[in-house]
Parts: C-alpha cells; sequence; structure tokens
C-alpha cells in the first residue's frame, strides 16, 4: 500500500500511546516540541528519516514496522506499558527497554539479510494455572525446573554456561545497564521473539542467577508478553515461582544431595537395613560417628562453586533440603555473614561463579559476529557497521582494528 502522511501519523500516534507516552515526552526523546510532534501525527508535517528513526526507537519498534502493510497496534513495549502504567514515568527503565528492544529489532534484521532461520528455534512453554499460594508456587517452579532438565537431558549436572544454553533454546540474552531494583526482564515481540536482559551493573553470581529467573518466567508466563523482576515485586506468586524455577534449575536436589554425599555426608545418623531369605530377616544397623555429618561453611562454599551459585543461596538449598536444620543453618548463616565464607572460599580457590562468567556476553558477540559478515558481504554499510558496534559499547578506534585483523578495512 502507498503510505500517506495521514497513514504514517496515525501509526507513529498509536505506538505512542500503546506505550503511554506524552507528545511532549515522545518530543523529548526526537528532540522534537509537542506541537511538531502533534503536526506529525495530525499528517500536516513530513517526517525525515532520522526524526522517524528516532521514534522507533523511542517506542521499541523497528522503523519498518512503520511501513509494513500490516501495522501491529501492540508490541512488547505496549504490553509492558499496560500491565505497569508508571513505566514511561520512569526514565532509566524506559530507556533501557528501548534499547534492549532496538538491539532485538537490529539482531533480527542482521539475520534476515543473511538469510539466518530462527524460526527453527522454538522455546519450550508450560502451561501450569496461576499459583494459589506461595507454597503452590514453589512447587511448580521446582517441578517444571526439574522436567526442564530432563528436556535439555542436563541430569543432575551443574550447568555450564547459562547464557549460551538459553540462546540454544531461541531466547536471546543481552547485559545492560538497569536500575539498581531490576535484575532483569523479559520482553516477548512478535518481530524478535524472546529476549532476555539482565543487569550489567549485578555481580557475576547474581547475573547467573537472574538469568534462570527470567528463564521461568520464559517458560512459565509466555502470555503475559514481557516481565519486569523488581526487589518489591519479590513476594508477587509468580516472581516466588521463578525464583524457586531458577534455585532448582541451577542446583538441582539429586545433584545437590550427590555432591553431599561424595564429602560422606548428607545420610541418616543412624541407619538400619533387614535381609530376608523368605525364612527369616537379619537385621543389621549402622551409626554416624558424633558430628561426622554435620555440613561446614567449606562444604557450603564447595558446594556454591561447584554450581556456579553463591554461597548464600546453596546454604539456603540444603536447608530447603533438609540437609541441615535451623539451628545448623543459623550457625552457618552467621558464620558467612561475618565474611568467614569469603575467607573460606579464597582459600579453597572456590569463588562463588567461575571467573570467565562475569564478562560473558553471548548476544553482543554474536550481534557483533553478524554485523562484521553482513558488512563483509556488502549487505551493510560502513556508516551502519559503526552505528551497530556503537550500540553495544564499541568504539571507533576498536571497531578500525577489528576490521583491519578481518581484511575487512
Amino acid at each position: 500500500m502507498d503510505m500517506t502522511r495521514e497513514e504514517l501519523g496515525r501509526r507513529i500516534r498509536s505506538a505512542r500511546e500503546s506505550c503511554g507516552l506524552t507528545q511532549e515526552q515522545l518530543g523529548e526523546f526526537v528532540g522534537l516540541s509537542r506541537v511538531a510532534v502533534g503536526q506529525i501525527e495530525a499528517g500536516t508535517r513530513s517526517v525525515s528519516s532520522l526524526e522517524l528513526d528516532r521514534i522507533a526507537h523511542a517506542v521499541g519498534r523497528d522503523i519498518k514496522s512503520f511501513f509494513a502493510a500490516s501495522f501491529v497496534e501492540r508490541d512488547a513495549l505496549s504490553a509492558l506499558f499496560r500491565s505497569d502504567a508508571e513505566l514511561a514515568q520512569q526514565a532509566d527503565l524506559l530507556k533501557a527497554l528501548q534499547d534492549s528492544l532496538a538491539l532485538g529489532h537490529e539482531m533480527t534484521n542482521l539475520e534476515r539479510l543473511l538469510e539466518i532461520d530462527r524460526v527453527q528455534l522454538l522455546t519450550a512453554s508450560y502451561e501450569l494455572p496461576l499459583p494459589r499460594s506461595r507454597w503452590d508456587a514453589i512447587q511448580q517452579g521446582q517441578k517444571v525446573a526439574t522436567e526442564e532438565r530432563q528436556r535439555l537431558g542436563l541430569g543432575a549436572a551443574p550447568i555450564g554456561d547459562l547464557s549460551e544454553l538459553l540462546e540454544s533454546q531461541g531466547v536471546r540474552t543481552g547485559v545492560v545497564a538497569l536500575p539498581e531494583n531490576i535484575s532483569g526482564l523479559t520482553l516477548v515481540d512478535t518481530a524478535i521473539g524472546v529476549i532476555v536482559v539482565i543487569n550489567a551493573s549485578h555481580a557475576a553470581v547474581r547475573q547467573r542467577f537472574s538469568l534462570a529467573h527470567e528463564y521461568g518466567h520464559v517458560l512459565l508466563d509466555r502470555d503475559r508478553a514481557g516481565a519486569i523482576s523488581r526487589a518489591e515485586n519479590r513476594s508477587d506468586l509468580l516472581e516466588v515461582r521463578a525464583n524457586a524455577f531458577a534455585a532448582e534449575f541451577l542446583m538441582p536436589a539429586d545433584g545437590v544431595a550427590q555432591f553431599v554425599l561424595a564429602f560422606g555426608k548428607g545420610a541418616a545418623s543412624r541407619a538400619q537395613i533387614a535381609v530376608f531369605d523368605e525364612a527369616e530377616a537379619l537385621q543389621a544397623e549402622q551409626r554416624a560417628a558424633p558430628g561426622s555429618q554435620d555440613i561446614q561453611l567449606y562444604d557450603v562454599a564447595l558446594l556454591a562453586h561447584h554450581f556456579g551459585a553463591s554461597r548464600i543461596s546453596a546454604l539456603y538449598r540444603v536447608k530447603n533440603l533438609r540437609l541441615v536444620d535451623e539451628r545448623e543453618f543459623q550457625r552457618l548463616k552467621a558464620e558467612e555473614d561475618s565474611g568467614a565464607g569469603q575467607t573460606i572460599a579464597t582459600f579453597l580457590s572456590a569463588p562463588e561463579a567461575p571467573p570467565d562468567n562475569s564478562s560473558r556476553d553471548d548476544f553482543r558477540r554474536r550481534f557483533l559476529g553478524l554485523a562484521l559478515e553482513a558488512y563483509r558481504r556488502e549487505e551493510i554499510t560502513r556508516s551502519k557497521l559503526t552505528e551497530l558496534s556503537a550500540m553495544v559499547h564499541l568504539g571507533s578506534n576498536e571497531l578500525d582494528a577489528a576490521l583491519a585483523s578481518a581484511k575487512l578495512d
């Protein structure tokens, strides 16, 4: 269809209103006055390609979507705004959402240019009724984590690169600057698929848990079209469910039990067994030496390192699996709070997460790799390559060096 100025203006207005932005707010993002935005939406003023590109970024759209034969009135960003009308007032969060969606759209465009079919990567989905209580939420999260581990063939072993695993399941992952109280967010968009973003300012071990938490949302809450994991919402049942999923997914009950047993612990202090020969039973009993089964802080440190989790998460895990009682838990937690856990972990060379996890960003690597390939095939210009590199905070000097090394300069 021929795109008239009036129809383009209507689509811009629809996209703006879907995100809960006023004309004045959109104007601030684009560098236009409220009057100019009103004229564009009314079709009485033309809009330049640069202005339209900025408008698309502000409303979380790909610029091509404004010229599509069928315009999608509601998208991922508008779905989030419908669930939380205050988003438009949180400038730092809004920018993070806009940047995340812009990256997703550019990745999709690169894959389309290079004829990469991402439809093959279909993310699993589990349909469960909404949890009615915290207990129900925890049970659901643990059950799905166990089933997902079985589906992926992970058994009870630790998960290596979690970002790589999610990418293999068709989930885009990214690391961006988010407000401190937000650990991560999940966006589901018809154009870019599923994208999970975690907070760049958080420690590696927390980022790892956040990835698992958001993966829980992906598997269980796909119909919500998005989720923002805030610290103040941790008591919400869907957040409780995602947390329970993450704990079981990262540290499966069977795996924790096997690890503890390998150190000669976790067994009952007194065990009895009977052998029956069809005529009479022969009883046998074994008693563990007093205190031999007590889990110590160094056991917790090794457990946390083994599964790539925090020591406090590992400590709560052994408590929930009843490997320690409340008294032992409080003793161990007091030791951890005093700083003893860090000292022990250093002595054991057992950091909470593998050192290489702290800088892992598979989305960024794949994004830049596809951008270089698209440039090599002359599908994008040098100017576009520079723009894409800047989106993932790569400077012009670094780009020049990379192009020279790849014989693309």
